[in-house]
């Protein structure tokens, strides 16, 4: 515990100093919000609805943190360490796959965290956003989708055996994953060829379940979507422990 304790602290001061990570971790998903709240105004989803866009498009933009952290921040440091020979330094100690993993897993957690609370806060005091439904099943549902969009960049961090293939890995399911799971497009205006492409990513049924959630739906309503997501989330885990390379020369 406190070598995981140690390694934290140190990581999270490297990430805060990293304003990449800062730009589309935390002050994209603000701008974001801010551009959107500004165009939606207090319009509602339907004349006899009494949901406002914003209570719609907020679950979606909290979400754009734990995308940048997990798939850009997580795959492209580990690549980072491992070109660097940092970890070769590692295997020589007494720390594990698991710890080094679970270090980025709980570091990039605290900076979605920081960006998703700023979005809320946003939303809340320029644009009278309201959570419908009950903030703690809001919280838990968040945590669930962090799982298995980390584990997929866990897996792009354990199979890199440099920083160019984990940027072009990233890349190549960050911004699919940005623009066509609901993040930034609202999945239900687009063409059924887009909305078949966005099905089968995690972090759009993962969309699905935080806006509903949020609007005071029953969590029950999505059981399968959260067992798919939690069976995607353990599945990447167990494999990027298990192909983890402290060097791959």
């Amino acid at each position: 515990m406190k070598a995981f304790y140690t390694l934290s602290k140190i990581e999270l001061k490297l990430s805060i100093r990293e304003f990449s990570g800062v730009l589309f971790g935390v002050i994209l998903p603000v701008g974001i919000m801010l551009l959107l709240g500004t165009l939606y105004g207090n319009d509602t989803v339907s004349e006899s609805s009494s949901i406002t866009l914003v209570q719609q498009g907020v679950p979606a933009v909290v979400t754009i943190g734990i995308c940048a952290s997990g798939l850009m921040g997580i795959p492209l440091t580990i690549s980072s360490y491992r070109e660097k020979r940092i970890l070769r330094r590692f295997q020589v100690t007494p720390t594990s796959p698991f710890l080094l993993l679970g270090v980025q897993f709980f570091t990039n957690l605290v900076i979605a965290l920081i960006s998703s609370t700023l979005v809320l806060l946003t939303a809340y005091i320029f644009f009278n956003y309201q959570l419908k439904g009950s903030f703690l099943i809001f919280g838990l549902v968040y945590l669930i989708i962090t799982i298995p969009i980390y584990s997929i960049g866990l897996f792009i961090a354990s199979v890199s055996n440099s920083i160019k293939t984990a940027n072009l890995l990233s890349t190549l399911i960050y911004f699919p994953m940005f623009f066509l799971s609901g993040a930034t497009i609202p999945y239900e205006i687009m063409p059924k060829l887009l909305k078949n492409i966005a099905y089968i990513m995690p972090l759009t049924h993962g969309i699905n379940v935080l806006k509903g959630v949020s609007l005071g739906n029953s969590l029950t309503n999505y059981l399968w979507q959260i067992i798919f997501l939690l069976i995607i989330g353990f599945i990447g885990i167990i494999v990027s422990v298990k192909t983890f390379r402290y060097d791959y020369n």
